[in-house]
This record gives C-alpha cells, structure tokens and sequence, in this order.
C-alpha cells in the first residue's frame, strides 16, 4: 500500500500529515470499511427493519438505498481527509473555529466511544450465548471474564499501534470474515421460507421512511464522525471521485448482502426475528449445525473488534481535538480503558444498562447529523485544500468560533429532538421528553413517530443552512 516502511507504533496524532508519508491510494480505503461492516451483526438488521412493519421488498429497497447513500455520505467527508491530511474532528475547525469545533467534538467522542463499547459488549454476550450452544456454560462467571479480557486486549493493542497496524489487521480480517460469512450464508439458506417472507404486509410511508432513516444511521451516518481519519494518508493528487466511490463501496456490499439474507431469515421465522431483538449476534447461531459454531463465534467476535478497533483509533484522534495534549498511543489506551471498564459494568453488574445505554447513544445521533450536513456543505463549497497552519491558530483565517455553525448544530438539534421518540421509553423513561414536536403530524402514537425524522430534518436543515449561510465567509477564507 505504501512505499516506506513505517514504524510499529504510530507516532502522528492530530498533526498533519507529512507529505512524504500521503502515500495511500483511494483504494487503499476499501479494506478498513469492508472489514468494519462485514460483521454477521448485519443480518440482525433484518430483524430490526422488519420490526417496523414493512413486506420484504419495501424493506428490500430502503436497505439498499439507506446503506448505499449513508456511505456516500461518509466518502464526502473523506474528501476532507486528502484535503487537509488530518483527522475528521481536526479539520471540521473550518467549518466551526478552532475552539468551536470542540463542541461536535465532545458530541463525537462520546458517541465513538460508547458505540465501541455496545459493540464490545456484543462480542462477549455473543461468546457467552455460543459457549451455551456448544453445552458449555455460558453464564460462568470465568468465561466472561476470560472473553472480556481478550476481546478488550485485541482493541487496545490495535488502537494503539495505529493506522498501519489496523489497515493490515483489517486486510486479514475482510478474508477471514468474509469466507465464514459466506459458508453461514450457505448453511443458514434451507432456514427460509420463501413463502412467509412474501407474505408480510406492506406498511405504510411513515414506516417505510423510519426504517430507512434507521438504516442510514446504523451504517454510513454511523461512521460518518470518523470518515476522513482514514483518507488522511491519501495523496493530494487523490481523485475526490475515487475516494467517495472506494468508501461507498467498501462500505455497502457487505451490509447489503448481510441485510437481505437478514430480511430472508428474519421473515422466515417468527422466532429467530424476537430472539435477535435481545441477543443480535448470538441468536443467529441457533440456526447452525454445532461444528460451525467453533468459526462462527470467532468470525463473529473478530468483526466486532474490528468495528471497535477503528472507533476507538478515531475517538482518541477525538480526544487530542479537544485540547489533551498527551501522545497519540496514549489517547487510544485510555479511551480502550474506558471501553473495557464500560464493557466490565454492563456485562457483571448493570445488565439492564443497555437499554438506556442505547436511548443516550441515540439521542446524541440528532446532533451528529447535523454536523454531517455542516461539514459535508462546508467540504462541497470549498474549492481550495485547508490552510493548515489555520487549522491550528485560533488567529488564522478560520477562526476560534464560528456563530452561524455552531448555532445551526443548536437550533436543527432542537428541531431534530421534537421529532424524534425515545425508543427505549420503559428502560430510559428520564429520556422521554423528545417529540415535543410531533403533535405536528399526528403526535407520539401517529405513524410518524418512530420514522426518526428528526435525524434527517437535522442532517438536511443544516447542510441548506450551511450551503448557502456560509458560501460567502468560505470564499473570503480561500482568499485570505
């Protein structure tokens, strides 16, 4: 992939890049989104786009079109990686000021790295339900801990290592990954039932659009925080076309594939599509003849932790945005900490956590699609690579605080807020007070309130706002 050889552990933390070592192709960019998103947990969403009451092929379609735009969107930010050879969080200083940007940036860290730790989370109770599977004990209390233990170790030895260790470990892992997905896939097949897929009703529009909008923000919107973090080593000469396409594509062809055999399965068996709703990753293995449980837990695990790996690599770039002034390695090692002792408290001592865990994760992607929309306007104004020096002095001709940004992330995150539900209302009920605005159009118990307009009244608003709001100031910075 490149022609030096670099060191063991990754030096660079929120600093530019230097040009002799911008030496990544876009196609370079295919192996960490693959790798990331080929995860069986996938062909959970099949449950879960189900779950809104929709025939397979409404479902069908919003899977594709949610996946595939969500990841688009996640290559446009990638332009700013090659742009400004820095990490995400880091270059969205031109859209916000030096020191505004901190405030995307606490909503962005917070949401890596409690992303990170569900998906540790999942990776032991998948091992645990597995284990069960194969007549071990499931519940031993030594298991977990021995699962715990090695699941959070491969994350922080990864994270830490940084970015060439992880492109590596993700180019192994999309073949390991993908070879037993496809042996799942042709195991798992005799389970459908073409006839009872077919004969689920279709649902109504509102239905439809919160199952795409769900689809979105758990793929590409999902990443969206940490796109450019691995563009950043893209050479200036990149083409942006390249970049946005190897993203997209690296990004969706497994989550379309997993999704739709997800759809197949999930419509197949009533059973299977509750038992994924509390064991996502465990439950897909009761379909499995015993021998394939062995590679099925690892495959399952290892593409977790391969998730994992690039959120939290990118939630410790986060961190040294905000203004912590320790070594690279050293962020990554304290935002694994943090992963593992989230993982430790939910899985042995607040199981019922999780539910509540996820209602504030969600509640914090309202305000992260509004940054999207912000910076991917902010990215499609601009014609000039970023000042880089300006990125870094609140003097410089970004800024310390821009008010027309951080006010448009205030006023779309409130909007976005009123139209969205909290949809763990019985675990989380201190989070119910979303939706205040959906009286609007038919109230909480209308067919609008779960489409989760509000994440997309957010990401739209915002990006008109910025597009036209800030054309001139941007210009002005590229003549400065």
């Amino acid at each position: 992939m490149t022609d030096i050889k670099p060191a063991l552990i990754e030096r660079v933390g929120i600093e530019i890049i230097p040009e002799s070592d911008r030496t990544a192709k876009p196609r370079d960019l295919f192996w960490p989104w693959f790798a990331a998103n080929v995860s069986v947990f996938g062909m959970s969403y099949g449950s879960f786009v189900l779950g809104f009451g929709i025939s397979f092929w409404q479902a069908t379609i919003v899977s594709v079109i949610g996946i595939v735009v969500s990841f688009l969107l996640c290559g446009l930010i990638a332009i700013a990686g090659k742009r400004g050879s820095a990490p995400t969080m880091v270059l969205s200083r031109a859209a916000f000021g030096v020191h505004g940007q901190k405030v995307p940036g606490i909503v962005s860290w917070l949401t890596s790295i409690g992303w990170e730790t569900f998906l540790a989370i999942l990776a032991v109770l998948a091992t645990a339900t597995v284990i069960t599977q194969l007549g071990g004990d499931g519940d031993s209390i030594a298991l977990k801990i021995t699962a715990t233990v090695i699941v959070a170790a491969l994350i922080v030895a990864a994270s830490v290592l940084g970015y060439h260790t992880i492109m590596k470990l993700q180019s192994v892992l999309t073949w390991v990954t993908g070879i037993v997905t496809v042996l799942y896939i042709i195991l798992a097949a005799p389970s459908i039932d073409i006839a009872a897929v077919m004969a689920r009703p279709d649902g109504g529009i509102g239905h439809v659009i919160g199952a795409l909008v769900m689809v979105m923000t758990g793929f590409g919107l999902g990443w969206i925080n940490i796109a450019a973090d691995w563009s950043r080593y893209q050479k200036r000469t990149a083409s942006d076309g390249a970049i946005v396409a190897w993203n997209t594509i690296g990004g969706s062809i497994a989550p379309i594939i997993l999704v739709v055999f997800g759809l197949l399965l999930a419509g197949s068996n009533d059973d299977l599509f509750n038992a994924v709703q509390a064991d996502p990753v465990g439950a897909l293995a009761t379909i499995l003849p015993v021998w394939v449980l062995v590679p099925f837990l690892l495959t399952a695990v290892l593409a977790l932790v391969s998730g994992a790996v690039l959120g939290i690599y990118s939630s410790g770039l986060t961190l040294l945005s905000l203004g912590i002034r320790i070594p690279r390695p050293s962020a990554a090692a304290i935002d694994g900490v943090i992963l593992t002792i989230g993982t430790i408290f939910v899985v042995f001592f607040a199981t019922d956590f999780l539910g509540p865990f996820q209602s504030f994760l969600i509640t914090l992607g309202v305000p992260l699609a509004s940054w999207a929309g912000i910076l991917i306007a902010d990215i499609l104004r601009r014609k000039k690579d970023y000042d880089d020096d300006a990125l870094f002095d609140e003097n410089g001709r970004y800024g310390a605080w821009d008010w027309t940004s951080i006010g448009t992330m205030i006023v779309t995150s409130a909007i976005g807020w009123g139209l969205v539900v909290n949809n763990f209302a019985e675990d989380a009920a201190w989070n119910n007070w979303q939706g205040y605005l959906l009286f609007l159009i038919g109230g909480k118990d209308g067919q609008w309130a779960y489409a989760n307009l509000g994440v997309f009244f957010a990401l739209v608003l915002s990006f008109a706002v910025t597009y036209f709001a800030r054309a001139g100031k941007i210009r002005r910075q590229e003549r400065a």
